[in-house]
């Protein structure tokens, strides 16, 4: 048996043979890893250097436009009363579908926000028990 056939076959080969033949093939896979691994690198880098392109800085503006004073008071008013009605019809839509029935069986005469003091994580607990119960 010829030596390139001993190593092959692991037969008939001293142990210290052995041993540094198998040494010297996990350096050499290890250098191969960190090799491709450095090339990948360098390739990443320059992939930001040829294709990245920085987002434009937006110049201030030269002169803010003035504006009115005050809008009047009347606007204001019109403006909430639009919020509100809009703000109830969501309400009632939500209730609804929640419900599956239709909007025209439920009518919303009062509502308040409820403070939210529970932290992220109990607030997904209760999300997820609740769906699990319908």
């Amino acid at each position: 048996m010829q030596y390139s056939e001993a190593l092959i076959s692991g037969q008939n080969l001293p142990m210290s043979e052995a041993l540094s033949t198998g040494g010297i093939t996990t350096l050499v896979g290890l250098a191969i890893v960190f090799g491709v691994l450095v090339i990948l690198m360098i390739v990443l880098c320059l992939f930001k250097v040829f294709f990245y392109k920085e987002p434009a800085k937006k110049a201030a503006p030269a002169a803010a436009p003035a504006e009115p004073a005050a809008p009047a008071p009347a606007a204001e008013a019109e403006a909430d009363i639009e919020d509100e009605e809009e703000l109830i019809a969501v309400l009632t839509a939500a209730v609804a579908a929640s419900l599956n029935t239709s909007t025209y069986n439920l009518q919303i005469k009062s509502y308040r926000r409820v403070p939210n003091k529970r932290p992220a994580w109990n607030n997904a607990g209760l999300r997820e028990t609740i769906g699990n119960r319908i």
